[in-house]
């Protein structure tokens, strides 16, 4: 049975969010050392970060950065990281069971940040730290110069601040792994407390309340509803984390993956809308998902396996072409919910579960899972259009019969230019989809690229780095109608334009 899917522009989920191509830099592992920061590097700046690097975060389209964590920010001094660097102390670091040196800070991190073009999204210890420290913390990187916290800034120098806008309320603090864990009340009294004092600073910040860690939590939607009961009137988002990893030999629920995560951002918008209706309140709480991808814990020994060194070889997933699949359609899904799903961070960015791998020394390259980030990065612009899908239905022991055909569409009104984004979930059967786009007159077929390799395990390495990339897909279009040929496990991006426009 073929896929068939009807797309109009008069169907309009909502603006594709630019921030849902973000991305999360925590210092874990080898993200931070010999990842985006090596001064010995051929290739490093003058200010110690890779520029290989560089070059490969620009291509793959990132627009915001969640930094310094993750669980490492639970046990963090924020003041550890600036000042000279000759005077940072050394610290144990009880998240990863590392030891940080503290040369990069925040004054590094915000100046990377500047210089690749990505917005910055700082996260507050609340685990063992709290409101005090949170406060003086987004002083020291916001405020004028006046007082003491902006003078201490432009002393170690940058005098004007830094305008952060997007800030976390802590990190993970229903998990019982996180340093300074806490129940749900406790957290929420904690999070109303902060975000209070920050809308006082600056009442136009969009903050980020913790969610629920993922949606197998004991405590999931309770967690939710008590945080935002507390802290609705002063945070703009709640946060939700998914990682995702053939549980045995169940590649099929694996690669329907983005089924877990649509249930999971309905469940949480649910949650907050409920909040908000028991208020009397119009105001929506939007999900921060800045945390999600493929992730092969079951490889991981946890935590108290690892030996206390600095920039340890830690998760250091190699991804295949199956992979990229799944992470093409846990983008398609983000896109999907574009009207309520304000930022999302893929993690991480380099070496640590990353789309970009480095040697100490030597190259960077592209993982698999690159390629559908920076090709929907690239592409989705406009408006995420709402598709009438018609699919086979393929069954799965996780989450019953779903459809084998995954896809969103964009049409930006100002360019003419249309793009759909499309995976075939299927291990072992290929189909033909048909796309009716009569609805917007006479178009033309721009480009066609697929994700896709006869062997699904087939991966990147640094001797071979384009083992997996994207190829030219099979597809035509006849009166208004595309047809797409896609393979079995594959991942698509077809570009289309309207009239003469070359896109």
């Amino acid at each position: 049975m073929a896929g068939h899917i009807r797309i109009d522009p008069a169907f309009v989920v909502g603006e594709v969010n630019p921030r849902l191509f973000g991305t999360f830099v925590e210092h874990m592992g080898r993200c931070v050392y010999t990842g985006i920061f090596e001064p010995g590097h051929p290739t490093a700046d003058e200010h110690g970060f890779r520029g290989d690097v560089a070059e490969l975060v620009r291509e793959m389209g990132a627009t915001v950065a969640r930094y310094p964590g993750g669980n490492f920010v639970s046990n963090y001094r924020w003041e550890d990281g600036v000042g000279p660097v000759d005077d940072r102390p050394r610290r144990v670091d009880l998240a990863w069971r590392s030891i940080e040196p503290n040369t990069v800070g925040t004054h590094e991190f915000l100046g990377w940040c500047e210089r690749v073009g990505i917005e910055p999204m700082l996260a507050v210890n609340l685990g063992t730290r709290g409101l005090v420290e949170a406060v003086e913390y987004l002083q020291y990187v916001n405020a004028p110069v006046g007082t003491d916290l902006a003078h201490r800034r432009a002393a170690n120098g940058r005098e004007e601040p830094w305008d952060v806008r997007l800030w976390c309320l802590g990190n993970e603090m229903d998990g019982p792994w996180q340093i300074g864990h806490m129940e749900a009340r406790e957290y929420a009294r904690v999070a109303q407390e902060v975000g209070n004092a920050f809308r006082r600073l600056d009442p136009d910040l969009e903050l980020v309340a913790c969610g629920s860690s993922n949606r197998q939590m004991p405590t999931f939607g309770t967690w939710e509803r008590i945080t935002l009961e507390a802290a609705f009137d002063h945070v703009d988002h709640i946060s939700a984390h998914a990682y995702y990893e053939p549980i045995g030999d169940d590649v099929a629920s694996f690669l329907a993956s983005a089924e877990d995560m649509d249930r999971f951002i309905d469940a949480v918008v649910a949650t907050a809308d409920h909040v908000a209706a028991v208020r009397g309140s119009d105001k929506r709480i939007h999900v921060s998902f800045d945390e999600w991808n493929v992730w092969y814990q079951s490889r991981f020994g946890g935590e108290t396996s690892l030996p206390f060194v600095h920039a340890p070889r830690l998760i250091e997933d190699v991804y295949s072409t199956l992979d990229a699949v799944v992470v093409g359609s846990l983008l398609i899904t983000l896109l999907r919910h574009t009207d309520r799903v304000a930022i999302a961070c893929q993690a991480q960015l380099v070496n640590v579960i990353g789309p970009i791998m480095t040697e100490p020394g030597g190259p960077a390259w592209r993982q698999a899972i690159f390629h559908p980030f920076a090709l929907t990065a690239r592409h989705a612009k406009g408006r995420v259009l709402q598709l009438a899908v018609e699919s086979p239905q393929i069954d799965t022991d996780r989450y019953g019969a779903v459809e084998q055909v995954w896809a969103t569409g964009t049409h930006d009104v100002g360019t003419g230019d249309i793009a759909v984004f499309l995976v075939n979930r299927s291990l072992e059967e290929p189909t033909d989809v048909t796309v009716d786009l009569s609805g917007f007159g006479h178009l033309r077929l721009v480009e066609h690229l697929q994700v896709h390799t006869e062997n699904p395990a087939e991966v990147n390495t640094a001797a071979d780095p384009d083992r997996v990339r994207p190829h030219a897909g099979s597809s035509r279009m006849d009166d208004g109608v595309l047809t797409i040929a896609a393979p079995a496990v594959s991942w698509h991006c077809i570009r289309l334009t309207e009239g003469a426009h070359h896109a």
